[in-house]
């Protein structure tokens, strides 16, 4: 692919769009977080300082010989422990019971997660029954008239959800640490093909926890329901009308972002995140240069491009 064709790639530019929405709309929401709190009276455990941990520890301080114990929530290991444990339960979920019958399961609960999503948003400027109800309004919208539009608009506040609530609970490093890893089960998962066939039976479950990005701005309207969006998996590069960006690559970008606002403030956050949008960009490139459309993980360039910025904060200060 020439350079031009690559800088004109829709999905790319989708992709950029719906990066920076995420990374500022989760700024904006993180930002009056504390105020709300104080507001509401309600207290949430400061973000850990200790050094990132693989599993619940104790450390003693050499001073005053006091035993500290090192929680579950700072620490790598349990936090791997629950996304691994998901993925195999889903995998065996789809494997042994019939989508026909998982259909309305999924969709019930992808629309609770969506609407708590939404909830959790708008609370920290809406009262509660209008934040309620704009929840549910969306939720009901989406499990009832699943378009293109609407799946990429409940994912976008998903993924914002996840760094406003999550971001303030685990350090920078132990974000950095969970998305390195998670980026090498990414590689691993595509090129064995298994997360391929996770795509294809999620997408027949009509809820895939992705983005779904069209070629042409007229599909957006297009219901989630169409085969050119089910049977995307099975289609040729060069026959498809729509591509996915996983819920994943926006996802853990936007908490490490979010962790490292509340650990370090705007500016460092802001740093890492154009970092990761430049690995965001390489998976691009690399799909298009290389693999000629083929799947291509995001995950392991965006949480290169990452710990590079990672670094070049910590040499800042």
């Amino acid at each position: 692919m020439k350079i031009k064709e690559f800088i004109k790639s829709k999905p790319m530019q989708w992709s950029i769009i719906i990066f920076m929405l995420a990374q500022a709309l989760m700024l904006l929401v993180v930002s009056h977080e504390d105020v709300f709190l104080k507001k509401e009276n309600l207290y949430i455990p400061p973000q850990p300082t200790q050094a990132i941990t693989i599993w619940p520890t104790q450390t003693t301080d050499v001073a005053t010989g006091q035993v500290t114990q090192i929680p579950a929530q700072s620490s790598l290991g349990p936090i791997l422990i629950y996304f691994l444990s998901v993925v195999i339960v889903l995998g065996a979920v789809l494997f042994f019971i019939p989508l026909s019958a998982l259909k309305t399961v999924f969709k019930i609960i992808f629309a609770f997660l969506y609407c708590w999503s939404i909830f959790v948003i708008t609370i920290i400027w809406l009262p509660l029954y209008a934040s309620l109800g704009i929840a549910l309004f969306f939720g009901l919208l989406w499990f009832f008239y699943p378009r293109v539009w609407l799946q990429s608009l409940v994912m976008l506040l998903a993924m914002v959800a996840l760094g406003e609530v999550f971001g303030r609970f685990i350090s920078p490093w132990t974000a950095m640490a969970l998305l390195l890893a998670l980026a090498i089960y990414d590689f691993l998962a595509v090129r064995f093909g298994y997360m391929m066939w996770m795509v294809k039976k999620m997408s027949g479950s009509r809820t895939l926890p992705a983005f779904i990005i069209p070629y042409k701005f007229s599909d957006w309207k297009d219901s989630v329901n169409k085969s050119e969006v089910t049977d995307l998996v099975e289609q040729k590069a060069e026959e498809r009308k729509f591509s996915i960006l996983g819920g994943g690559d926006i996802g853990f970008p936007v908490l490490l972002v979010s962790s490292i606002y509340f650990a370090h403030g705007l500016n460092d956050g802001l740093i890492v995140a154009g970092f990761a949008l430049v690995g965001l960009i390489g998976a691009y490139f690399i799909q298009a240069k290389f693999l000629k459309g083929k799947a291509m993980p995001a995950l392991p360039p965006i949480a290169v491009m990452s710990v590079i910025g990672l670094v070049l904060i910590g040499l800042i200060h």
